[in-house]
């Protein structure tokens, strides 16, 4: 299952991005909600204990949260979830299963014929319930990584509550044990890689403080089964003011597991990176694009997605193929052939590769598609996989043994189907079909187009009844993100259409610009002195859905988390009339100080640098903390934000409230102990969450 970056060396729902890298900021000392940066200090904590005691009872006392509260349950621990399953080189199909018996989770195999009669055998890997009570830990998941070619040994990363920060531990999933003396390595923001059996490519903080200015690794070094940390040997090094997350070392190997290169991806910030191809001759550069990404290897080829024009090789957006063998030999002229140019309405959503084919997600006007690749003597060929139309299609796996594919389809109104594909005949079958978490009969979904101050078109969906009166009396609820090429497709939306559609309620979401739902060139619109194309298309789809009469200012509401928080807190305090209520999930905040404070410093690429005069510039007109002022008309807001997210960082809401509470607002403030950036570390938290959202919506909308 060899799979892209998925992006620029992403790792969550907010990246990074670049320019020279922002000297060390330090917290304003006239700010008198300073103290709110101390993560997990006491007079924070407090703040947001009392915080606590003071909202949570104003929704939870409301009649409809406990059904809210039981409906978002339900749907979250049911049982009849489709499994995500994916292929393991051993032939089996592994899978992370949580429910209300196993709220934390169990990592679990079972085999393709037992999966496909519907009801399937598991054997149970690992059970994170078990582990946590034996360890006195509230163990958060965060994935493994397993040595191809048959994925026996693993590396399990475990988060205390949640946290980004992680510890690894290496694991047999053959006997479901941690293994003797195996590989470990302390809490910490790891980048891993296996190169054998017997070693690990790290990239850790090595010492104390050895870490880039917002807080990632920037040391590789080679770790050999049995030996301490301190003795492992570097063999890559960037520099501690280095951007992005860090530098991660990319194992590339062929369909039979076998190692053909290692790489050290070195960020200079999340969007434009340096590539090192490390060998016997040491670390050599590769001769590719600052903005551009490897995504995968096939027959000898490394996959490369451009994210800027390569003079002589291609155009941004493109797929290019370069011969491996040839860069091994000069590494800094590389040889590429064009595999795919996106049209002007197309984007690459994700790139994957089996034994024998290319894979790529590509979308038409945010609507999916798979293409299946062959690479031939002279060029590579191409045939579009027959599956559903106006549809979000997922590339969840893909099987190295063979040219299996698992899918996942889906719409707004249509549950989830799995289907099982085959890249090479283009054959498929559906394996499940989530049943219907709500009665999506009354209900129909249209696509708009709404003009931008510039006049660029941005495309939105909006889900509503068939019956809806074009009168403004609709409660509707906006969501967007609209950064770091993070694109808004369709997708079944189970938790939304019970605990909102079912009661009444218009959904809408917007592909503005900064996400990546027409590729790079989209992201680009929106990056630093260019942010506020990003908060125009928002407030064009606002009016276009006022001037359509879908809703009105008195009954439409918006959510956004992480950068879509910030587009929250923009909105709030920029066009405060047209909102009645705003909900701002762990969000940004105060972006002059954000480069001190969490991850903040690795994001100056999207944002810009607020100590940059003519960035600053443009920060001064949306920063929100800064833009809080008396005599608005701001709706009630609801802020949310957990103490365990080391990414954000809950600094960001915290000083919001205490602003506005200093103002003379009235709002409400929901901070999670656990729960990293997600805001919730189990199912039963994540339904709370939600439960507590669709209380405040129904009050401030429906009521």
């Amino acid at each position: 299952m060899r799979f892209s970056f998925l992006g620029k060396l992403a790792t969550g729902a907010i990246l990074s991005g670049m320019t020279a890298f922002p000297a060390v900021a330090l917290p304003d000392p006239s700010d008198p909600y300073v103290y709110m940066e101390e993560i997990e200090g006491a007079r924070a904590r407090a703040f947001a204990r009392a915080e606590n005691d003071r909202s949570l009872p104003l929704l939870q006392n409301d009649a409809r949260y406990s059904k809210l509260y039981a409906d978002a349950l339900a749907i979250a621990t049911a049982k009849d979830r489709i499994p995500v399953v994916g292929f393991a080189g051993d032939g089996s199909l592994r899978n992370y299963w949580q429910d209300a018996e196993h709220v934390r989770g169990i990592w679990r195999a079972t085999d393709l014929d037992s999966y496909r009669n519907g009801k399937p055998t598991w054997r149970t890997i690992l059970d994170l319930d078990a582990l946590s009570k034996t360890e006195g830990k509230n163990w958060v998941w965060k994935g493994s990584t397993c040595l191809a070619p048959d994925d026996a040994i693993c590396l399990i990363s475990l988060s205390d509550g949640g946290k980004d920060a992680v510890e690894v531990r290496e694991f047999d999933a053959r006997t479901g044990q941690f293994v003797k003396d195996g590989f470990f390595l302390p809490q910490g923001k790891h980048r891993m890689t296996w190169v054998d059996a017997d070693t690990l490519a790290v990239a850790t903080e090595w010492t104390k403080g050895e870490v880039t200015t917002s807080g990632y690794p920037f040391i590789i070094k080679l770790l050999k089964r049995g030996q301490a940390l301190s003795a492992a040997t570097e063999v890559f090094r960037g520099k501690a003011d280095d951007g992005g997350y860090g530098v991660s070392p990319v194992a590339f190997r062929d369909a039979d597991g076998k190692l053909q290169a290692l790489i050290a991806a070195r960020p200079l910030d999340t969007f434009n990176a340096e590539y090192h191809l490390l060998d016997n001759a040491g670390a050599r550069k590769l001769g590719v694009p600052l903005r551009s990404s490897p995504q995968g290897l096939i027959d000898g080829q490394l996959l490369l997605t451009l994210e800027q024009d390569w003079e002589g090789h291609g155009k941004t957006g493109d797929l290019l193929a370069l011969d491996l063998a040839a860069l091994k030999t000069a590494p800094q002229s590389p040889k590429s052939t064009l595999v795919l140019r996106p049209t002007q309405s197309q984007a690459i959503e994700q790139i994957a590769t089996t034994r024998n084919r290319l894979v790529v997600a590509l979308y038409d006007n945010v609507k999916g598609g798979v293409l299946s690749f062959q690479h031939g003597a002279k060029a590579w060929t191409s045939t579009k996989l027959s599956l559903a139309q106006d549809a979000s299609i997922g590339i969840v796996s893909a099987s190295d043994r063979d040219d299996r594919l698992l899918l996942s389809i889906a719409s707004f109104l249509t549950p989830t189907a799995q289907v099982l594909a085959d890249a090479t005949t283009g054959t498929s079958e559906t394996l499940r079909t989530l049943p219907a978490r709500f009665d999506a009969s009354r209900h129909v979904v249209e696509q708009h187009w709404a003009t931008s101050k510039d006049g660029t078109k941005i495309p939105y969906f909006v889900v509503r009844p068939k019956d809806l009166k074009a009168d403004g009396t609709a409660p509707t609820l906006l969501y967007a993100y609209g950064g770091f090429q993070v694109s808004q497709t369709p997708g079944y939306a189970a938790s939304v259409g019970k605990l909102w559609l079912e009661r009444g309620g218009v959904y809408v979401i917007a592909n503005i610009r900064g996400g990546g739902e027409f590729g790079p060139r989209w992201h680009e619109a929106g990056l630093k002195l260019n942010r506020m194309r990003v908060y125009d298309d928002f407030f064009a789809v606002t009016e276009d859905l006022i001037a359509r009469k879908i809703t009105s200012p008195k009954k439409l509401g918006i959510m956004g988390g992480s950068n879509g928080g910030l587009l929250m807190g923009v909105a709030l305090t920029l066009r405060p009339e047209l909102y009645k209520a705003v909900v701002i999930q762990v969000p940004l905040f105060d972006m002059i100080g954000y480069t001190h404070i969490g991850a903040g410093a690795s994001w100056v690429g999207e944002y810009g640098d607020p100590a940059n005069p003519e960035e600053r510039k443009v920060i001064d007109t949306y920063s929100p903390y800064q833009l809080l002022a008396k005599g608005k008309p701001y709706p009630k807001v609801f802020l949310e934000t957990s103490t365990k997210d080391d990414r954000v960082h809950p600094a960001h809401a915290r000083k919001a409230a205490a602003r506005l509470k200093e103002l003379g607002y009235d709002y409400l403030y929901y901070e999670n102990i656990d729960g990293g950036h997600a805001a919730a570390a189990n199912l039963n938290e994540t339904a709370k969450r939600q439960a507590l959202e669709y209380t405040y919506l129904s009050q401030q909308l429906m009521d």
